[in-house]
């Protein structure tokens, strides 16, 4: 079905009855630029989709020939204040946190070239499939500009010296490339983008919900943490999963040679 249309235009949301969100960014004559009315419907519908207890995963897509180029240039330069820009970087960093914030994992769809900060909401997505000839870069330095927000989840998905390669020449990568750096999880087809991301929304979807969300957070609390810290995080979450119902079932299922039962 489809969610209220108050970012009917630049941004679609759906929602199917297994609880799948698909967003899609919708603004193609601009390349899919992160102006503020996208930074501001992105917002909007991440919290939406926060309130909904029933969400199981969401596709985050676009229209067009680009994924997203980026922050909109012609925005900023319109403004050239600072407060003006560090006000849109910190709007930036709070969609881009509440990716990492929600309950459910985000798959990018990726059927455009990705640059700056798109590339950045790519390496922001818990899982990401990109169509082959996708190119990805942060290329803000060719304009004199660093691209030091991207570089944040960037060199979190990949090796430093990549990602530095990336970020100080301004050169792209290729999704085959950007596969084996770690940015993404998959490289399809372009006919076949769609089954390859519904793969992964399957198996995400097979997965009893409290698990995934436990385990969601598990995993970016404890990267940012020493490894006995996050060794004693890992514990208590894990014997709290353990004497959850879900874990319960499965474990019993296993001993017993049998599918488990879960209401997922």
């Amino acid at each position: 079905m489809n969610s209220p249309a108050e970012n009917t235009n630049i941004l679609l949301h759906e929602r199917d009855a297994r609880g799948v969100h698909r967003l899609t960014l919708n603004s193609p004559a601009s390349f899919n630029t992160l102006g503020e009315a996208m930074l501001e419907a992105l917002q909007s519908a991440f919290h939406q989709i926060a309130q909904d207890a029933d969400a199981r995963v969401v596709v985050l897509g676009a229209t067009g020939k680009a994924f997203c180029a980026g922050h909109n240039l012609k925005e900023m330069r319109a403004q050239p204040e600072l407060a003006y820009y560090q006000k849109l970087f910190a709007q930036c960093t709070r969609m881009m946190l509440s990716i990492q914030n929600l309950p459910v994992p985000v798959i990018a769809r990726v059927q455009g070239v990705a640059t700056a900060a798109g590339c950045q909401l790519v390496a922001q997505c818990d899982l990401a499939v990109a169509a082959q000839g996708v190119q990805f870069g942060v290329n803000g330095i060719d304009v004199g500009l660093f691209c030091a927000t991207p570089s944040v989840p960037l060199v979190r998905n990949m090796h430093a010296k990549q990602a530095m390669e990336m970020l100080l020449t301004g050169g792209f990568v290729s999704a085959d490339e950007a596969c084996q750096r770690g940015l993404i999880n998959r490289v399809s087809p372009p006919q076949e983008l769609d089954a390859r991301v519904d793969e992964l929304v399957n198996a995400i979807l097979a997965k009893p919900r409290e698990a995934v969300r436990m385990g969601k957070q598990l995993f970016y609390t404890q990267r940012e943490m020493g490894i006995e810290a996050a060794y004693q995080l890992a514990g208590q979450t894990m014997a709290c999963n353990m004497v959850h119902d879900v874990a319960q079932e499965g474990v019993q299922a296993f001993i017993e040679k049998r599918d488990p039962s879960w209401r997922i």
